[in-house]
């Protein structure tokens, strides 16, 4: 269970959550003529001689710029950059402690799009990878779009892929579990953010044929006037426009909206074997226990860590740009992605660890209804989601390492995870 208060939750944030750490000795006077002047000028000239050197000299190689605007936060909204820096923070948190990427947090008091792009296109020699956070849509999809056109590393807005890719593989397991077809089933989405839309066209990648999406003013019909671009794209033909005729024999509604705007009534007119991830924080669209009370046949998720099948994005992103990083990829493409949920979907039907057991206090989980996603505290999602983005980012030419081997690469990660070894991959 949510175990905090407001007291508890400020006293953890004091001081900040980050903090810089070296990583070479800095003693004695060789030392730091070594750190500083004038050895320093030595991998100067060589980067300038060769700009990938860059990966072998400095730390571009597994550093990660958190960026945001602070326009879309979490449920808080519009709050601002500065407000927002506790989020980013710990979005920096999470790389570091889940993928040993380290990252640092950028907040930017800018809204207009095309100023966002060109400030983060000027620093981001500095980094490996860019994590875009909290951007509000539409803004989102451009300032996404035109930096990655412009930077050659991998750019990702974590608000719309992570929550795609994680109930993607969950999608996947339950497809399996139920026997359906992915081109036949109907799937609700709730919400046609930058989540929302683009868990729509993940689906769509994965095969789904029959989407209805539900904004604040009804289901994204061709008859609306008041669609931008991005929601004309899943406008359908149909006499619907609520909420509740949509849900009406859906084989999946996912919910990336808002607290309780599923009723009991919803949930029973959906198809046999529904899934439903309601994914709204800290108050899901439908509770689970009003919802399995209805439906026995239901398999169902939430974004809350005390219910089975969290959608956390965390089982995403840090294993994303760690695969993404370890072969300097310039992208994340649309087979990276769908490589990392593949990923996440066979390894929720592995055997589970026993420290992931012991740390649910659940020592009888196991593949199924209940466990349909990994749990986030299993260390091998690191080596099946990174090891699986980077031989995708391989197969889709965005890589820049030669001679790849996948197998030693499966093994320094897992040594990573367990033991903290080195690795090292021609490049």
């Amino acid at each position: 269970m949510y175990k905090s208060s407001n007291d508890n939750a400020l006293k953890y944030h004091e001081g900040g959550k980050i903090a810089t750490q070296v990583t070479k000795p800095c003693d004695t006077q060789n030392d730091l003529s070594l750190a500083y002047t004038p050895g320093v000028a030595i991998p100067c000239k060589e980067i300038q001689r060769d700009p990938s050197l860059a990966y072998k000299y400095t730390a571009k190689g597994n550093l990660v710029a958190v960026i945001s605007d602070g326009s879309a936060v979490l449920g808080l909204g519009d709050i601002g950059a500065l407000a927002g820096k506790p989020v980013m923070e710990g979005k920096a948190v999470l790389f570091k402690k889940f993928a040993d990427v380290d990252a640092i947090d950028i907040l930017i008091n800018e809204k207009d799009p095309d100023k966002i792009v060109d400030i983060c296109a000027s620093i981001s020699d500095t980094f490996g990878g860019i994590n875009l956070e909290d951007i509000s849509a539409p803004r989102c999809f451009e300032i996404e779009k035109k930096l990655q056109e412009r930077v050659n590393i991998p750019v990702m807005h974590d608000d719309q892929h992570g929550t795609a890719i994680i109930t993607t593989a969950g999608l996947m397991n339950v497809l399996e579990i139920t026997g359906k077809d992915v081109e036949k089933i109907k799937i609700v989405v709730i919400g046609a953010g930058a989540a929302g839309i683009a868990c729509a066209k993940m689906y769509q990648n994965f095969g789904a044929k029959n989407i209805v999406m539900i904004d604040s003013k009804g289901i994204l019909t061709t008859k609306r006037t008041d669609l931008n671009e991005h929601k004309r794209e899943f406008a359908i033909d149909t006499d619907d426009t609520t909420l509740e005729e949509a849900m009406n024999g859906a084989d999946m509604m996912l919910g990336l909206s808002g607290p309780d705007l599923v009723s009991a009534d919803m949930v029973k007119s959906m198809a046999d074997n529904p899934i439903i991830f309601a994914c709204s924080n800290p108050t899901p669209e439908i509770m689970p226990e009003v919802a399995h009370a209805v439906r026995d046949d239901l398999i169902m998720g939430t974004g809350r860590s005390d219910f089975p099948n969290q959608v956390n994005n965390v089982l995403g992103f840090p294993f994303i740009f760690r695969g993404a990083l370890d072969v300097r990829a310039s992208k994340i493409t649309e087979n990276m992605k769908l490589a990392a949920a593949v990923a996440l979907a066979n390894l929720a039907k592995e055997p589970i660890p026993y420290y992931v057991k012991a740390a649910y206090d659940d020592p009888d989980l196991k593949y199924g209804k209940y466990h349909i996603i990994p749990k986030p505290f299993n260390k091998e999602i690191c080596i099946w989601v990174s090891a699986a983005v980077a031989e995708a980012a391989i197969k889709d030419g965005v890589a820049d390492v030669e001679n790849f081997d996948l197998e030693a690469y499966k093994k320094h990660l897992r040594s990573q995870m367990y033991l903290n070894h080195e690795y090292d991959q021609e490049s």
